[in-house]
This record gives C-alpha cells, sequence and structure tokens, in this order.
C-alpha cells in the first residue's frame, strides 16, 4: 500500500487507487499519515479536524471516520494498519510506502552528500527528493482547520530542498540553465536571501555582472520597502565581491550541506588539528564550547568539528539545527576560531559520531551528558558506543544541576596517580593552558594517625611532569579521602576533570567518581583516554603520547 500526501491525498494498493470518503475522512487519514507510526490523541484528532467549533457529537462521529478508513485501508483480509492505541490512533506506515518519508530520507542522504564535497551524488539525491512532488501538499484537504501549519512546514521543507538542489547545482557548473529558474523562484520568494545569493551568484557565473548588481538592488530596496531592514551582512559582501570581481566567486567545490551560495564569512588559516562537539541539544552547546573554544585557540591552533545529530524523519528539527549551527560557526569565525559544522539525521547517533570522529581524525570527542541521565550507566546508548569505539580521547561534559553562582576560576583533578588520572591530568593541562586558569591537584590527605602517607608526593611527581610538558604551574590540594573532599574543594568554582578507569564498561563510573559526578557544584568533565595522539602531543606525533611516571614524558613514539 502507499501513500501520497505531496500534493493532493492519495492512496494506492497495489497500484490500484483507493476510495478514501468525504473531505474530513480524507482530513483525518492525512492527519494520521503526518504522524505516521506515532500515536495521535483523539483529542488532537478533533482540533485538527474541527478547530475551535467541534460539534457535541465530535467523538462519536471521529469514532465513525476511524471505522470508516479501516475498512477502506484494511479490505481483502489486508492486515490491520490503524490501531486504536490510548489515547488515540495509530497508523502503521513503512517509511518507504508514504512519499514525505521517502523525501525527508532523499533530502538527509543529499545535504549529507553535499556536506562530503559530492555535488553530483547530491544533485542526483535532491532531484529524486522534488520529484516526488505533485503540487502543493495536501491540495485537496488546504481548507481543513490543520492543514494551515502542516502545509507551511511542507513548503519550507520543499523550499530547503529546492535551496539545496540549486546549491549542488551551481557547484556544477549549471550557471547557465540556472537564471531563469531562479528569477521565478525569486518573484515566487522574495524575502529569502539564500535564493537572492543564488541568483546573483549565477548571473554573475554566467557574465552578466550588470544584471547581477541590478539584482541585488532589487533584493536591497524589496527588503527595506518590505521589512524596513538592509540585506543581510552576507548578501552585501557578495555585491562588493562582484563589483571587485574576486576570484573566490569562480567555480570551486561544495563544502557543506546548508552553506548559501554568498562567500562565507573569511575563515582563519586552516588548523592541523580538529575537536569534534556533538551537543545532544540545542541548549548543550553552549557548555560545550565553553570547553572546546579555548582549546581550539591554544597553540598549535585547533578546527573546531560541530555536529548535530536529529532523529530520523525530523526533516524540520533538522532544518533548524542547520541554521542554527551556522549561525554559531559565523560568530565563531568572526572571533578568529576556525569552525566547521554540519547536521544530519541518524538512528545510530552512537556509531556515526565514532565515524565522523574516524574520518575527520580528531584528537578530541566532546559530548554532554545529564546527570539525571548517570543512572543508565556509561556502557549503554549512544554515550556506551563511543566511549566503546571513538579512536580519540573522549570527554563527557556533565554540567551542573543550576549554574555557578560565582566565576569558574580553576581546572581540579583528583589524582590518585591511576593510568586513567593520567588521562585526565593531561586534559585538564591543556584547559588550563589554554586558559591560563590556575591547575589544582586534588589529592588524599591521609590518615596520619593510622600510620597513612598523605599523596604529597604523587602530586608534586605530577606536577614535574605537568611543567615539563605543558608549562603549567599547579597546586597541590590535600583534601579527605573519597568524594567529600572533592567536593568542598570544587564548591569555589571551577571546572572539575575525572578519568574513567578501564573498567568503566563493567563498574561504570564507580561509587567516588559517581557521587562526584552527582553531586559536585561546577561542570565535571568525565575523561576516557584514546588510542589517537592527545592535545598535548608533538605535532608530529603519530600514535598514542602519554605521561611517564617517572617525571618526563615519553616522547615521540611512532
Amino acid at each position: 500500500m502507499e501513500f501520497r500526501v505531496l500534493g493532493p491525498l492519495e492512496a494506492y494498493d497495489d497500484g490500484r487507487p483507493l476510495a478514501l470518503g468525504g473531505t474530513k475522512q480524507r482530513a483525518l487519514l492525512a492527519t494520521l499519515l503526518l504522524h505516521a507510526n506515532r500515536v495521535v490523541s483523539a483529542d488532537r484528532l478533533i482540533d485538527d479536524l474541527w478547530g475551535d467549533h467541534p460539534p457535541e457529537t465530535a467523538l462519536n462521529t471521529l469514532q465513525a471516520f476511524v471505522s470508516r478508513l479501516r475498512k477502506a485501508l484494511e479490505h481483502g483480509g489486508r492486515p490491520r494498519v490503524l490501531h486504536t492505541r490510548a489515547p488515540g490512533y495509530l497508523l502503521e506506515v513503512d517509511p518507504e510506502c508514504l512519499d514525505l518519508a521517502r523525501f525527508e530520507q532523499l533530502l538527509a542522504r543529499g545535504e549529507r552528500a553535499l556536506a562530503d564535497g559530492d555535488a553530483p551524488g547530491a544533485s542526483a539525491l535532491l532531484h529524486e527528493a522534488l520529484d516526488l512532488w505533485r503540487g502543493p501538499p495536501l491540495d485537496d484537504v488546504a481548507h481543513e482547520p490543520f492543514a494551515l501549519v502542516a502545509i507551511r512546514r511542507l513548503d519550507e521543507l520543499r523550499l530547503t530542498a529546492l535551496e539545496q538542489r540549486l546549491e549542488a547545482d551551481l557547484a556544477l557548473g549549471r550557471h547557465g540553465d540556472l537564471v531563469a529558474e531562479l528569477a521565478a523562484l525569486v518573484g515566487e520568494h522574495p524575502l529569502r536571501e539564500r535564493l537572492r545569493g543564488q541568483q546573483l551568484l549565477a548571473l554573475y557565473r554566467s557574465g552578466r555582472q550588470a544584471e547581477a548588481l541590478d539584482a541585488y538592488q532589487d533584493a536591497r530596496r524589496t527588503l527595506v520597502d518590505e521589512l524596513g531592514i538592509d540585506p543581510s551582512p552576507a548578501l552585501q559582501q557578495l555585491e562588493k565581491a562582484i563589483l571587485r570581481q574576486d576570484p573566490s566567486l569562480d567555480l570551486a567545490p561544495v563544502q557543506r550541506p546548508a552553506a548559501p551560495a554568498l562567500p562565507p564569512v573569511p575563515a582563519p588559516p586552516s588548523a592541523e588539528r580538529s575537536l569534534l562537539v556533538v551537543p545532544g541539544a540545542d541548549d548543550a552547546l553552549d557548555g560545550l564550547l565553553a570547553v572546546a573554544e579555548p582549546l581550539a585557540r591554544s597553540s598549535p591552533p585547533r578546527e573546531l568539528v560541530v555536529a548535530r545529530l536529529v532523529g530520523p524523519g525530523r526533516a524540520d528539527e533538522l532544518a533548524r539545527a542547520t541554521a542554527s549551527l551556522h549561525a554559531r560557526r559565523d560568530a565563531l569565525v568572526r572571533q578568529g576560531v576556525s569552525a566547521r559544522v554540519a547536521a544530519f539525521t541518524s538512528a545510530e547517533r552512537g556509531r556515526d559520531v565514532v565515524r565522523l570522529a574516524t574520518r575527520q581524525e580528531v584528537e578530541l570527542v566532546l559530548l554532554d551528558c545529564a546527570r539525571a541521565d548517570l543512572a543508565a550507566g556509561l556502557a549503554r546508548g549512544e554515550l556506551g558506543a563511543v566511549l566503546a569505539e571513538a579512536p580519540s580521547d573522549v570527554a563527557v561534559l556533565v554540567p551542573p544541576e543550576r549554574p555557578a553562582g560565582g566565576a569558574q576560576t580553576a581546572v581540579l583533578v583528583p589524582f590518585g596517580g591511576a593510568d586513567h588520572d593520567w588521562a585526565a591530568l593531561e586534559l585538564a593541562a591543556w584547559v588550563a593552558h589554554a586558559t591560563g586558569a590556575p591547575l589544582r591537584l586534588l589529592g588524599s590527605a591521609g590518615r596520619p594517625g593510622a600510620g597513612e602517607r598523605d599523596a604529597s608526593w604523587l602530586l608534586a611527581n605530577a606536577s614535574l611532569v605537568v611543567q615539563h610538558v605543558a608549562g603549567v604551574p599547579t597546586e597541590p590540594v590535600l583534601v579527605p579521602p573519597g568524594a567529600a573532599g572533592v567536593l568542598d574543594a570544587a564548591g569555589a568554582g571551577g571546572l572539575l576533570v575525572v578519568g574513567l578507569a578501564e573498567t568503566w564498561r563493567q563498574e561504570g563510573l564507580g561509587a567516588v567518581r559517581e557521587e562526584i559526578a552527582r553531586r559536585a557544584p561546577v561542570p565535571v568533565l568525565l575523561v576516557r583516554r584514546g588510542p589517537r595522539p592527545g592535545g598535548l602531543a608533538p605535532r608530529e606525533t603519530l600514535t598514542r603520547f602519554s605521561w611517564s611516571l617517572a617525571g618526563t614524558p615519553e616522547g615521540v613514539r611512532r
């Protein structure tokens, strides 16, 4: 059975069209298809079908519509696809049998190909996606209460795919063929600056510089008249580049999925090393960048690769994430940080993060994890896959329950001399070196009465190593054994860096470290050492650079 919503609503059974009933019953099917494989409550369906003025018999009428629709879809002994599930109904649909789902999959693949610089592949995928459209979406139920918001979303998805396809075709040198199409699109969508920029570029590359400049003036008049604003800085940059016939406007490979055809903000010199930042949600990115940005500025400079992964079939969230990431990239570049960004859908987030880390040859993967999620265990799900398989160091940022009240003035490392403590110390020294914050090593004060020696000798040895490798002085802090002393020391503010033992798969954090991670009043970084060189390794290092317990670094090992 096949369903189509990218045009008039249609359903086919083995190629034969199905009779879907009257307008309300068709609207019911459309709503269920827009939420395919998810339960839609009866209250939501009533709102979608009748808006603010449902009849008193709305629930009974809805049940009648469901019964008739079920007969239409399940005739001839077909398996049930329309299920009653509290608090409403679920329509079970194979994504390959719904044109919207196929469109979203092709769009995601096209964006990914464009991100990888594969303009021919991206163009083919995006052409295929757009060929699924048969006209205005849900055209025959467009006046139903639910349709306005749904149609706006679908139209925005189509425009996004169209802009991406134009981007790929421009990269393939098809500018001459695109001029007329872009003129028509700009006429339909005069306020979309990305289309305006693509039009200017197509005209310029076609040898029509004067027309490109006229098109810019038309864009400026329209934006001023309609919105009272000047064109964006990127569009203004493009006009200036056209005026001086900048070589950067010549045909070049596509570099990223959602980048407009406008010249990007000039990037800083390219970095030889990179850091991968993967926020679980948009609101986690600030905390991750607070750690990553200073590391990117350190010597030698690193490039920040920021990736946002969203669930399959959520193209609206994908578009928002892409726009947000590009705005953040522009801000980073203006501050002198080399950065690239990408957003894509993923059903296997952990594995896709590992693939990114492998392909981009990063030296640190930076993720986030809410304190409430620590109870699920480190070895499960996305986080477990990254910790188990990433080729580089991995740091998991656990933010505090509430923002710290004062300035975060120090980097603190609970240090006992184990291998995982050295891994944490290596990253902490890198952070301290990059930020200028003091580095404090927290060691056990021991129990003198019981003949137990304190950790001051161990901390002194570690301090000599850090000074030798990173040039960072350390401050030894003796605290009572257990979590309480570490938590007290962290109370003054700072970043707490804690190493993950090799037994993290079986034992998780361990009781003391778990208590620290759950209760610390400051952000906590959980560090797992990877086989690739770390952030303080010499530039020429090819394998794992590590510390030496003898007080000097092991040096470069091949």
